[in-house]
């Protein structure tokens, strides 16, 4: 627990929020460096004023940030950190992570998610699909995020382990203060098949604000989000809206056009959201990213790629191969992902372009293809 002492710290200090927190790790690695960093190196930041630099010089650690990793530890919660290999791939993508996770369970550094939400008084026509669709998902190696509310989330953490796979809740309390108190047995079963995740200290209550801070990370841990039953005001349609803004993709389930229900899931069906009736139209839309066949392959749905032709990379071409996603990143990201000159960047982007491998989209973003085969 020592060597999380720092990164506790770094997240306690005045005016350093989830976004500050991202851009000092780019900048220094390890918040260690970031307390040892001089002002000029600190100002040198975005976003970091003299206000902000001076509290992180002067800062004093409080006493009650190692009784609280005392206590995470002795109740044998993980705590995992940016820097960690375990924490969510895609998580890392958003422009503001959690910089940590308390976990009760296991993670296991998968990018195959995808999260599903909707009504927490749902009719039983979303109950059933909803666990019938997450049953299908899960027996194809697909993790399911939701939130562990009672309603749809909970349905659909019942549907994965009910498909006898995994699923992850990301709570948005702490794990002293399970909300809903009903759902401390289902608590308990995701933590045994797959892990109950939250960026809140152990004594959070389950405040009304916390919901759509933890909405962010359901969806920048997911390749896709699904709603089921929602209406035009409800909360999953923030999680929709914030998958949008993560470049992830948006599913609804349509319901009865009588049901004011759906009346949400519908206006995003309008909106552009993939029309979801089964698994195989989840799996379709994300088959590139999920590695799997398209309908008629072998039943466990993994496409075989060793037989692709894989085309020719120098070693400089594939540090920055490694350094891309399907999902788009400025050119600023990649810069710091891969500490390759700009020029130098820009020109091995272009060779990776011309074999078919990259996409330049507006804005300096870039993305690998989603046939991507190297």
């Amino acid at each position: 627990m020592e060597k999380l002492h720092p990164w506790f710290c770094l997240k306690n200090v005045p005016g350093i929020g989830n976004h500050l927190f991202k851009r000092l790790i780019d900048r220094f690695s390890l918040p260690e460096a970031v307390f040892q960093a001089s002002q000029q190196e600190l100002l040198e930041v975005e976003g970091i004023s003299k206000r902000q630099s001076a509290a992180i010089l002067n800062y004093k650690a409080p006493l009650s940030i190692k009784a609280e990793l005392d206590q995470a530890n002795q109740k044998g919660y993980k705590i995992i950190t940016l820097a960690d290999s375990l924490y969510p791939p895609l998580l890392k993508e958003i422009p503001d992570p959690p910089p940590f996770l308390y976990v009760s369970g296991t993670l296991d550094g998968s990018p195959k998610n995808i999260a599903v939400v909707g009504s927490r008084n749902p009719t039983a026509y979303g109950i059933s699909i909803t666990q019938k669709l997450c049953a299908d998902l899960s027996a194809h190696g697909i993790t399911i995020i939701s939130g562990m509310a009672v309603g749809i989330d909970t349905a659909a953490h019942r549907g994965a382990l009910a498909g006898k796979g995994k699923t992850i809740a990301v709570l948005g309390s702490g794990f002293n203060k399970i909300y809903p108190s009903q759902n401390l047995s289902l608590f308990e079963k995701i933590s045994e098949k797959g892990a109950v995740i939250s960026e809140f200290a152990l004594n959070t209550e389950p405040e009304a604000h916390h919901f759509p801070v933890r909405n962010r990370v359901i969806s920048g841990m997911s390749m896709g989000t699904v709603v089921v039953e929602a209406t035009r005001k409800s909360g999953s349609l923030i999680t929709a809206r914030l998958a949008a803004e993560q470049n992830r993709e948006v599913f609804a389930v349509p319901g009865s056009i009588q049901s004011f229900k759906s009346t949400g899931t519908h206006a995003l069906i309008k909106q552009g959201a993939k029309l979801v009736e089964n698994a195989q139209d989840v799996i379709e839309e994300l088959v590139a990213y999920l590695d799997m066949g398209p309908p008629g392959l072998p039943e466990n749905g993994v496409q075989n790629h060793t037989a692709k032709r894989q085309p020719s990379l120098t070693p400089d071409e594939l540090a920055v191969y490694h350094n891309l996603s399907p999902y788009p990143e400025h050119i600023d990201t990649i810069i710091r992902k891969t500490h390759i000159a700009s020029g130098k960047l820009l020109s091995l982007l272009l060779q990776l372009e011309l074999k078919g491998i990259v996409q330049q989209l507006p804005g300096k973003y870039f993305a690998l293809f989603e046939n991507k085969t190297a």
